[in-house]
């Protein structure tokens, strides 16, 4: 039996991240999934915030995704999925900062603004931050660092498989102006390990039409 426990969510982005990078790395690992609604009992004293994922490795226990990420790629260092090279790591780091800090809340305003004016500033900054990264994040190589890929591409990831929400509820689509980016995500999404862990779009949409208190709409995307 493997010595890590996983403890996610399948519908949880960040759960997504660290799933993908067990699986990356070839690292065997029990999966314990936690019902957020009905937290099993004792469960904040492994996650103090009450939140997924959560990792269990011996004696060691460690919550928040990016923090998670950055322990499995020091104990388990191959295949490396941050650059070894302390400047260009830094970058790294940098970008999944922007994932965190700048994507994924103009995605979340975006989707579940409380009303038409938050939802459309949500959709300037998701928008702006989709061009950022198409105009600084993109380069040569298939991956936002190049020919590596790496934990700045699995902290971005998840949103992407997400579209399909924005698309059906918010009646957004990439921008014209993102090619790279589209390019990127194309490829992304063939990868075993994102296969692995996806869930199909009707999830979300069942999901959050009841989250949102919309009905899926008709002819919904179904990729």
């Amino acid at each position: 039996m493997s010595n890590i426990q996983l403890y996610f969510a399948k519908a949880s982005t960040f759960s997504q991240r660290t799933r993908v990078v067990l699986l990356e790395k070839g690292i065997d690992f029990t999966p314990i999934e936690i019902d957020l609604q009905n937290k099993p009992d004792g469960y904040t004293q492994i996650s103090h915030y009450g939140k997924v994922p959560a990792i269990k490795h011996g004696d060691v226990v460690i919550y928040e995704s990016t923090i998670i990420n950055e322990y499995l790629d020091e104990v388990f260092p191959e295949p490396p999925l941050l650059p070894r090279d302390a400047a260009a790591k830094a970058i790294a780091r940098i970008w999944i900062d922007y994932a965190n800090t700048r994507l994924v809340p103009a995605f979340n305003k975006f989707l579940r603004g409380k009303d038409s004016q938050e939802q459309e500033q949500g959709r300037r900054e998701f928008t702006e931050a989709l061009l950022y990264i198409e105009q600084e994040g993109l380069g040569k190589g298939d991956y936002l660092l190049g020919d590596q890929f790496s934990l700045v591409d699995i902290s971005f990831y998840p949103w992407f498989e997400r579209l399909p929400l924005l698309e059906n509820f918010r009646k957004f689509t990439l921008p014209a102006e993102t090619p790279r980016l589209q390019t990127w995500w194309n490829s992304l999404s063939d990868r075993s390990s994102i296969q692995a862990v996806a869930n199909p779009v009707d999830f979300y949409l069942e999901r959050f039409a009841k989250v949102l208190g919309e009905p899926v709409p008709v002819g919904a995307v179904q990729k």
